[in-house]
């Protein structure tokens, strides 16, 4: 460890890893978190991020998460979706509603980001098009307009 905090986005990576491992591979949380942080360095502020991410998303995906990104997947199902796509979308929406504090486009850029890096080439779109349909709802005073095309 280099004595300085990794960064959100980084914290976002490896919340991502620990969820694709528990998604993908049927891994209990806390496993995927130990296992994800022995291989991180993180500092402590930023291994606490993670583990309460991926807690949340875990605690809040069936019964608020998914149904919400299920709303406004227009043609999918959260099980035919990329297992990174739908992991990012979870951890996104957790983010959006459980920490106010995170700027939404900033939430919402990384998300795109991870899903150019991990995912297919489509899945920047993808990702972007349905947390801009939720944001628009969330925060409709302050949320970009819809793209068209």
């Amino acid at each position: 460890m280099n004595g300085k905090p990794a960064g959100r986005r980084a914290v976002r990576e490896w919340a991502l890893r620990a969820l694709y491992q528990i998604d993908l591979g049927s891994k209990p949380v806390e496993e995927a978190i130990e296992e994800v942080l022995g291989v991180a360095a993180l500092e402590p502020d930023d291994a606490n991020a993670v583990r309460e991410l991926v807690a949340g998303v875990a605690r809040t995906q069936l019964t608020e998460l998914d149904p919400l990104i299920q709303q406004y997947a227009r043609g999918w199902t959260i099980d035919r979706m990329a297992v990174i796509d739908r992991n990012l979308l979870r951890l996104a929406l957790y983010e959006l509603r459980y920490h106010p504090e995170q700027p939404f486009k900033v939430v919402i850029n990384d998300a795109i980001e991870l899903a150019k890096k991990y995912s297919t080439a489509e899945s920047g779109r993808f990702v972007n098009g349905i947390l801009g349909a939720i944001v628009r709802q969330m925060y409709p005073a302050d949320a970009p307009p819809r793209e068209e095309g």
